[in-house]
């Protein structure tokens, strides 16, 4: 199961589908992401879908495809990495996350993100 939370958040987040992403997501999973130059914290799926992650991808930010999608894990931890390109006012981009996460009953409950940024191509 957690190979396919991990896949179907990464395509997910490719299409800002910050709806189905709350759904993969536990009501109460501690959220902590790193990106260039910021801490993210959320304790609940709905900060986390409705504060943090449209601000990683913004409405003007064209993800045009998703480069790969790899998953391993650590122990009793699963790893996600995704890599996507696309375009936005800025120019041509691609960035990448490596997600470490648990699952509770289906969902994610427990999620590390670490971000490259979005750098030009």
């Amino acid at each position: 199961m957690e190979d396919d939370l991990g896949r179907a958040f990464a395509d997910a987040l490719s299409r800002r589908d910050f709806e189905e992403i709350s759904g993969l997501l536990d009501p109460e999973i501690d959220f902590r992401g790193l990106t260039p130059g910021r801490t993210w914290e959320a304790d609940g799926s709905r900060a986390v879908t409705e504060e943090i992650l449209p601000m990683w991808i913004e409405e003007s930010d064209q993800i045009e495809r998703v480069i790969s999608v790899e998953r391993d894990s650590v122990a009793d931890r699963e790893r996600v990495a995704y890599r996507f390109q696309g375009t936005n006012p800025d120019g041509a981009f691609v960035f990448e996350q490596q997600a470490y996460f648990t699952e509770r009953d289906g969902r994610i409950d427990w999620m590390r993100v670490l971000c490259s940024g979005f750098r030009p191509r």
